[in-house]
Protein backbone atom coordinates (compact mmCIF):
# COMPACT_ATOMS: atom_id res chain seq x y z
CA UNK A 1 0.00 0.00 0.00
CA UNK A 2 1.26 3.19 -0.74
CA UNK A 3 2.01 5.62 2.40
CA UNK A 4 2.72 9.18 0.75
CA UNK A 5 4.04 10.67 -2.59
CA UNK A 6 7.69 10.84 -1.68
CA UNK A 7 8.28 13.68 -4.33
CA UNK A 8 7.09 15.52 -8.14
CA UNK A 9 10.19 15.57 -10.87
CA UNK A 10 10.50 18.19 -13.14
CA UNK A 11 12.88 18.39 -15.76
CA UNK A 12 14.18 21.73 -16.50
CA UNK A 13 16.70 23.85 -18.38
CA UNK A 14 18.48 26.36 -16.20
CA UNK A 15 18.21 24.93 -12.48
CA UNK A 16 19.03 28.01 -11.21
CA UNK A 17 16.20 29.83 -12.33
CA UNK A 18 13.21 27.38 -11.38
CA UNK A 19 14.89 26.98 -7.78
CA UNK A 20 14.88 30.96 -7.88
CA UNK A 21 10.95 30.96 -9.19
CA UNK A 22 9.93 27.72 -6.13
CA UNK A 23 12.05 29.36 -3.68
CA UNK A 24 10.08 32.48 -4.34
CA UNK A 25 6.72 30.68 -4.03
CA UNK A 26 7.91 29.48 -0.43
CA UNK A 27 9.82 25.93 -1.00
CA UNK A 28 12.57 25.47 1.13
CA UNK A 29 15.92 24.03 -0.85
CA UNK A 30 17.35 21.20 1.02
CA UNK A 31 19.56 19.49 -0.90
CA UNK A 32 21.46 19.71 -4.37
CA UNK A 33 23.37 17.35 -6.52
CA UNK A 34 24.52 15.78 -9.08
CA UNK A 35 23.21 12.23 -9.70
CA UNK A 36 25.31 9.57 -11.73
CA UNK A 37 26.79 6.16 -11.59
CA UNK A 38 25.56 2.73 -13.07
CA UNK A 39 22.64 2.41 -10.38
CA UNK A 40 21.26 5.90 -11.22
CA UNK A 41 21.37 4.81 -15.02
CA UNK A 42 19.34 1.45 -13.64
CA UNK A 43 16.85 3.22 -12.56
CA UNK A 44 15.51 5.21 -14.88
CA UNK A 45 16.74 3.00 -18.09
CA UNK A 46 18.89 5.63 -19.31
CA UNK A 47 22.95 4.18 -19.09
CA UNK A 48 25.30 7.02 -18.57
CA UNK A 49 22.92 9.30 -17.08
CA UNK A 50 24.91 12.76 -15.31
CA UNK A 51 22.00 14.36 -14.10
CA UNK A 52 21.93 17.78 -11.36
CA UNK A 53 19.31 18.02 -8.83
CA UNK A 54 17.47 20.40 -6.55
CA UNK A 55 15.27 18.87 -4.04
CA UNK A 56 12.70 21.49 -2.45
CA UNK A 57 9.92 20.71 0.38
CA UNK A 58 6.89 22.76 0.96
CA UNK A 59 7.07 24.88 4.71
CA UNK A 60 4.89 21.40 6.01
CA UNK A 61 7.51 19.28 5.32
CA UNK A 62 4.76 17.22 3.64
CA UNK A 63 5.69 17.87 -0.30
CA UNK A 64 8.66 17.76 -2.06
CA UNK A 65 9.82 18.67 -5.54
CA UNK A 66 12.40 17.16 -7.39
CA UNK A 67 13.72 19.49 -10.12
CA UNK A 68 17.00 17.62 -12.95
CA UNK A 69 19.01 18.97 -15.63
CA UNK A 70 20.43 16.34 -17.63
CA UNK A 71 23.86 16.36 -18.83
CA UNK A 72 23.89 13.71 -20.26
CA UNK A 73 22.02 12.11 -21.89
CA UNK A 74 20.46 15.06 -23.58
CA UNK A 75 17.11 15.88 -23.00
CA UNK A 76 15.00 14.46 -25.99
CA UNK A 77 11.62 16.12 -25.77
CA UNK A 78 9.99 19.32 -24.78
CA UNK A 79 6.70 19.24 -23.19
CA UNK A 80 6.94 22.77 -21.35
CA UNK A 81 4.34 24.69 -23.84
CA UNK A 82 1.96 21.96 -24.21
CA UNK A 83 -1.52 23.37 -23.25
CA UNK A 84 -3.66 22.57 -20.24
CA UNK A 85 -5.76 19.69 -21.92
CA UNK A 86 -2.66 17.62 -22.91
CA UNK A 87 -1.97 14.25 -22.17
CA UNK A 88 0.69 13.46 -19.42
CA UNK A 89 2.12 16.01 -16.88
CA UNK A 90 0.04 19.01 -16.68
CA UNK A 91 0.39 21.25 -13.38
CA UNK A 92 1.26 21.14 -9.97
CA UNK A 93 -0.85 23.07 -7.76
CA UNK A 94 -0.12 24.66 -4.62
CA UNK A 95 -1.94 26.06 -1.90
CA UNK A 96 -0.85 29.44 -1.17
CA UNK A 97 -2.35 32.06 2.00
CA UNK A 98 -2.18 35.48 -0.48
CA UNK A 99 -2.70 35.06 -3.94
CA UNK A 100 -2.28 38.53 -5.36
CA UNK A 101 0.89 38.82 -2.91
CA UNK A 102 2.32 35.55 -4.48
CA UNK A 103 1.74 36.91 -8.15
CA UNK A 104 3.10 39.95 -7.49
CA UNK A 105 6.13 38.15 -6.36
CA UNK A 106 6.87 35.63 -9.20
CA UNK A 107 6.22 38.27 -11.67
CA UNK A 108 9.85 38.87 -10.93
CA UNK A 109 10.71 35.36 -12.16
CA UNK A 110 8.75 35.52 -15.73
CA UNK A 111 5.89 34.48 -14.57
CA UNK A 112 2.37 34.76 -16.37
CA UNK A 113 -1.44 34.22 -15.94
CA UNK A 114 -2.63 31.39 -18.45
CA UNK A 115 -5.69 33.67 -18.68
CA UNK A 116 -6.17 37.24 -18.36
CA UNK A 117 -7.72 36.72 -14.65
CA UNK A 118 -7.62 34.85 -11.38
CA UNK A 119 -11.25 32.94 -11.00
CA UNK A 120 -12.88 32.86 -7.87
CA UNK A 121 -14.66 29.05 -7.52
CA UNK A 122 -17.56 29.57 -5.33
CA UNK A 123 -17.00 30.98 -1.72
CA UNK A 124 -14.32 28.68 -1.41
CA UNK A 125 -11.20 29.28 -3.40
CA UNK A 126 -9.67 31.79 -5.66
CA UNK A 127 -7.64 29.85 -8.39
CA UNK A 128 -5.21 30.49 -11.48
CA UNK A 129 -2.92 28.68 -13.44
CA UNK A 130 0.30 30.39 -14.30
CA UNK A 131 3.41 29.52 -16.27
CA UNK A 132 7.30 30.76 -14.47
CA UNK A 133 10.47 30.18 -15.97
CA UNK A 134 10.45 27.87 -18.80
CA UNK A 135 7.29 27.61 -19.38
CA UNK A 136 6.52 25.61 -16.16
CA UNK A 137 2.83 25.26 -15.70
CA UNK A 138 2.04 25.74 -12.08
CA UNK A 139 -1.02 25.94 -10.30
CA UNK A 140 -1.93 28.58 -7.65
CA UNK A 141 -5.04 27.96 -4.75
CA UNK A 142 -6.31 30.56 -2.14
CA UNK A 143 -8.80 29.26 0.41
CA UNK A 144 -10.98 31.85 1.15
CA UNK A 145 -12.62 32.11 4.51
CA UNK A 146 -16.29 33.23 5.36
CA UNK A 147 -14.91 36.94 5.76
CA UNK A 148 -12.72 37.16 1.95
CA UNK A 149 -13.82 39.76 -0.36
CA UNK A 150 -12.16 38.39 -3.37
Amino acid sequence: MTTRIDNMGIVVDDLDAVIGFFTELGLDLVGRTTIEGDWSGRVTGLPGQRVEIAMLQTPDGHGRLELSRFIEPAVVADHRRAPVNALGYLRVMFAVDDLDDTLDRLRAHGTELVSDEVVRYEDVYRLCYVRGPEGILVGLAEELGSSSQA
